[in-house]
């Protein structure tokens, strides 16, 4: 992977240099990324793309006031532009703070910090060409039966440098390194066609080359290969009110829809009203509203070793630390930053989040995950007399607030009897947030748990595509209406 495209240490004295000090309050956010996208798609090695982005974000709190300013002039004069077109911004909201909800004076602080991402084996221990030949083995895998009509093996290594420094001393560094890998294989019969993939692209990680290890991609292409010809042949999901047992894959997607973006404290708020909706969640809730059965245990928590979206600090350089969200089934606080919780008066946690330098921090989901609980697998599957087994997401709905949601996923097993049996294709199922996560009634210990993340979350206008991190063992829920995709 390329070194960072700047000499940052004397960037970061320029713009610590350059932020005025006479200001209530002033932040330079400087964001250097690195990327380099590699697949192999139906037998051929696709051109091979490498991303450089490097700018900064000014951020000035003056007078009651807030302003933003991002460029990619990084020369004194182009740094110096947009302090002053952040500082006319603040001017300007400070005459609209009470129509605004602004708080009087800036929440943010002048932390001083630094992290990276653990990494075990970097991912330029191997070379182009050997990563190259990595995909190429493992694309053709995949193939082999002349159902099979498309396949795909690619690898995405992503490494971020991130600087906050503030005109009160604030100086912190944190640098990424992020792996997204993907498998995926379709096949076809008639008017039949399948899909099976690697977690969806969910198997994502900050590290090196040892991401590809936390879910078994060594082995994961006869296997994915194995099932997408199953589900040819496969009968359709039955329909009707029944247990569904949830795989890890399957789980991030319902914590993603379903617990996250209702706790995310701006949408509650209504600044997203524009353009994903709004929530069901209403601020006299915290502390009181039950959001699920006794078993559910919810924690925002950023400081997991190689989570999608581990880090010490969020982008307006609030420390992060572990908090419960949900425990015990009873809502506790939102997912709000720090700008937020000054306007709600409510706690949040440090989720105030940017997907890069041309954009300002907004509450986002880092890692929220599910609590392990004390059910082994073959415990989850035995409490249940009719259900279904599903993993692996392929399509989402939900509505504006939140709240109804229908979801599909790539491959299903009826359960009878305590016994895993048949495999189904088209499983989906449907329901309402706070109703479904009530009728958890079975938890899976943490040999069920795992660690994965989505790489492609939206949201924001101008929208912002980020990164969210999600663990969650196997989960069991009951009566639960399900349906096949097929009439």
């Amino acid at each position: 992977m390329p070194t960072p495209t700047i000499e940052l240490d004397e960037l970061t004295g320029r713009l610590r240099h350059l932020l005025p000090g006479e200001l209530d309050y002033a932040s330079a956010r400087l964001v250097d990324e690195r990327s380099r996208s590699i697949a192999v798609r139906d037998g051929v090695v696709q051109p091979v793309s490498t991303h450089l982005d490097t700018g900064v974000m000014i951020t000035v709190w003056h007078e009651g006031g807030v302003g933003h300013a991002a460029t990619s002039d990084l020369s004194d004069a182009g740094v110096r532009a947009a302090i002053d077109a952040a500082r006319a911004w603040a001017a300007r909201s400070a005459r609209l703070a009470a129509g605004l909800g602004l708080p009087e004076q800036t929440p943010l602080g002048h932390p001083v910090g630094s992290y990276e991402s653990p990494v075990a084996r970097p991912a330029d221990t191997l070379a182009l060409d050997e990563w190259i030949a990595l995909l190429v083995d493992h694309e053709r895998r995949l193939g082999g039966d002349p159902r099979i009509v498309d396949t795909l093996a690619a690898v995405r290594l992503v490494d971020i440098d991130s600087v906050l420094v503030t005109n009160g001393g604030g100086h912190v560094h944190q640098r990424f390194h992020h792996l997204f890998p993907v498998l995926q294989v379709t096949a076809n019969e008639g008017t039949n066609t399948q899909t099976r993939s690697y977690g969806g692209g969910s198997y994502s990680g900050q590290g090196g080359i040892e991401v590809l290890d936390r879910h078994g991609f060594g082995d994961a292409a006869p296997r994915l290969r194995e099932q997408v010809l199953e589900l040819l042949s496969a009968p359709n999901c039955p329909s009707g009110r029944m247990h569904v047992v949830l795989a890890p894959d399957q789980m991030i997607l319902q914590i993603h829809e379903s617990i996250g973006h209702p706790l995310e404290l701006d949408r509650i708020l209504g600044d997203e009203r524009n353009y994903a909706g709004t929530s069901f969640v209403t601020p006299d809730m915290f502390g009181t509203y039950r959001y699920g059965s006794e078993l559910l245990n919810v924690t925002y928590d950023p400081t997991v070793p190689g989570q999608l979206a581990s880090y010490a600090f969020d982008d307006d350089g609030t420390p992060a630390e572990r908090t419960y969200l949900i425990r015990r089934g009873i809502l506790e606080r939102p997912l709000g930053g720090a700008v937020s919780q000054a306007r709600a008066g409510l706690p949040g946690v440090a989720n105030a989040r940017a997907c890069s330098w041309n954009r300002a921090p907004i509450d986002r989901m880092a890692n929220l995950n599910v609590e392990p609980g004390t059910s082994t697998l073959d415990e989850l599957v035995a409490g249940v007399e009719r259900g279904v087994w599903l993993e692996t997401n392929n399509s989402w709905s939900i509505d504006d607030s939140r709240n109804k949601f229908q979801f599909g996923c790539e491959y299903g097993r009826i359960i009878v009897d305590g016994e895993l049996g048949p495999v189904v294709r088209n499983p989906g199922y449907r329901g309402i947030s706070a109703t479904f996560w009530r009728s958890l009634d079975g938890v899976g210990d943490a040999d069920t748990f795992a660690v994965m993340g989505v790489p492609n979350c939206g949201k924001g206008e101008p929208n912002q595509m980020q990164w969210v991190g999600h663990a969650s063992p196997v989960c069991r829920f009951a009566d639960v209406e399900v349906f096949g995709g097929e009439a």
